[in-house]
């Protein structure tokens, strides 16, 4: 996982250079808390209706995501808020989003703005 100033890159910059890689980009709107960056998320991945909106069921998203990229590999960012910054759920995210690039490999990556 990468990460980034929000002054680093604009996202159309970082856009430019994930579809550059022949990948796909994802965005993902910040949010203050753990439940609203997990919420922020399970919109981008169309968590299923009976997944469940906690770390576990990111994860879960992510590895699914990952299994569904080997033909169309993917690059989610993912604008972090400096509230949630702040916050010690940011390094279990962060934690749960490495988990996930390790199991899906080349086919997922992950890039954080910080805002």
């Amino acid at each position: 996982m990468r990460i980034f100033a929000a002054e680093t890159w604009t996202h159309d910059e970082l856009k430019e250079q994930i579809h550059g890689a022949d990948r796909r980009s994802l965005v993902v709107s910040a949010a203050d808390s753990k439940s609203e960056v997990i919420a922020a998320f399970g919109t981008v991945l169309e968590f299923p209706a009976d997944a469940e909106a906690d770390l576990d069921g990111l994860n879960d998203a992510l590895h699914d995501l990952g299994d569904a990229a080997e033909d169309a590999p993917v690059t989610i960012i993912w604008e972090v808020s400096a509230e949630f910054r702040t916050r010690r759920a940011f390094g279990l995210v962060c934690e749960t989003l490495q988990d996930a690039e390790s199991y899906a490999g080349q086919d997922l990556a992950i890039i954080a703005v910080c805002l």
